[in-house]
């Protein structure tokens, strides 16, 4: 299998052992470095709480522009981002899309570095 079939981020808990025990592979460093770079931003860490805070883990992008402060293009910049790194799954209902947290996709990096 090729690396390239691991993404996004949450498959990598198939193939990595927690950073304390074995070196990382340099694929492996690079899709978890990329996965990171999507969470490294407070905006999309703010996003993250605000839909896994809301009714049913589900939030409009409708309902995120106004909180978060930021406009509705730059919101759905961020929710992209999310999406692509696998963090946040997104289905489309009429002219507004919904997003939930990916099952397990924070588990991934949790455990990645996790000590046992």
């Amino acid at each position: 299998m090729a690396l390239t079939e691991l993404l996004p981020l949450r498959d990598l808990q198939a193939c990595c052992a927690p950073i304390t025990r074995d070196v990382i592979s340099q694929e492996n460093a690079a899709s978890l470095a990329r996965g990171l770079k999507a969470l490294a931003d407070p905006s999309r860490l703010r996003l993250l709480s605000m839909i896994a805070a809301h009714e049913d883990g589900e939030a409009c992008v409708c309902d995120l522009t106004e909180p978060l402060g930021l406009s509705q293009p730059t919101v759905s910049h961020h929710l992209k981002v999310l999406t692509q790194a696998g963090f946040i799954t997104r289905s489309k209902r009429g002219t507004w899309a919904y997003f939930r947290i990916a099952p397990g996709a924070l588990d991934t990096v949790t455990s990645f570095f996790a000590t046992v």
